[in-house]
């Protein structure tokens, strides 16, 4: 169902043909900062940044990683206590209802149980319900301690287009972004908890419109393999860790066209008419080159040594 305030789009009338409204979305990044420990909070707070994004016509919201349950964990027994199953937890719940409600798609971070393991997850949601679950493949640092690493990649089909997911780390690996879109994926949703890099990251000085590192490796892939990019950030300082903020979507010729966000504040990026058609229609730059078509697969694996089929195109 459509909600009440979500933003009308006028449609061309039944004999007009107007090219770019393949597959128009509104991509919200939601950047805000959950609390260790905080489940309710931290479910609460998630679903108002969902409602706010969707009363402004978002119909494609990120939120940041592991948002159920915060991030610096200080024991395995505390990290178990906050990760909740997918699709059954709470928090997964509360997602797919506003789903359902709002006439969108949702993908969040998210502390996974699964039996005895936990997984730093993303999950993603639709209007029917629960649509897959990404594992976050490369582990940074202490998240080696609380979780096992995924062991796919995996882009899931949609009525609005292809949606792959990665998280944080993920896209430090172009290997991940290049399969996904050898896959199909014409967006790829990034819920992340990026930190500062360097010293001038960490000193919160930089400009307004100023790329960090992990902005200019999202517009890296974004360029290279023709794939839309939304990613959302959290904010703050936890237990003595700062975060990077800095949310950014990019096109799939790698401009970024919202943000980047602040490094301080929570807020929320809202940029109209994404057609995720894009992603498709520009693989082929001019008359002699096409993406696809130009990768040397004679010199190295379709996929990167991933034992699937590569997207029919």
């Amino acid at each position: 169902m459509s909600h009440p305030n979500a933003v009308e789009r006028d449609e061309p009338t039944v004999d007009e043909r107007e090219p770019g409204r393949e597959s128009l979305v509104t991509i919200a990044c939601a950047q805000f900062e959950p609390r260790v420990g905080d489940l309710e909070g931290n479910r609460e707070k998630s679903c108002e940044f969902i409602e706010d994004a969707a009363e402004r016509g978002a119909d494609f919201i990120v939120l940041p990683e592991l948002a159920n349950s915060g991030y610096v964990f200080n024991s395995r027994e505390e990290a178990r206590s906050l990760a909740e199953p997918i699709p059954e937890g709470k928090t997964a719940q509360r997602w797919i209802d506003l789903a359902e409600e709002y006439d969108a798609y949702i993908v969040g971070g998210y502390s996974e149980q699964d039996g005895d393991l936990l997984y730093n997850s993303s999950i993603l949601v639709g209007p029917d319900g629960y649509i897959g679950t990404h594992r976050k493949v490369h582990l940074w640092n202490e998240e080696k301690l609380w979780f096992e690493p995924g062991d796919e990649v995996t882009v899931f089909e949609t009525k609005i287009g292809r949606i792959g997911m990665q998280i944080c780390y993920d896209q430090w690996f172009p290997e991940l972004t290049r399969i996904q879109a050898g896959k199909g994926a014409d967006i790829i949703a990034e819920p992340t908890n990026w930190v500062p890099i360097n010293e001038y990251e960490q000193s919160g000085q930089m400009d307004e419109d100023e790329l960090a590192r992990a902005n200019y490796l999202a517009v890296s892939n974004a360029h290279v393999n023709t794939v839309w990019f939304a990613c959302a950030d959290r904010v703050g300082t936890e237990r003595g860790q700062p975060f990077l903020g800095r949310s950014l979507v990019v096109d799939p010729a790698g401009n970024p066209i919202a943000g980047p966000a602040s490094q301080e504040d929570e807020e929320l990026l809202v940029v109209e008419d994404c057609n995720l058609m894009d992603a498709r229609k520009m693989k082929t730059w001019n008359d002699h080159n096409v993406i696809p078509r130009d990768r040397r697969t004679d010199l190295y694996d379709e996929l990167c040594g991933y034992e699937d089929d590569p997207h029919a195109f």
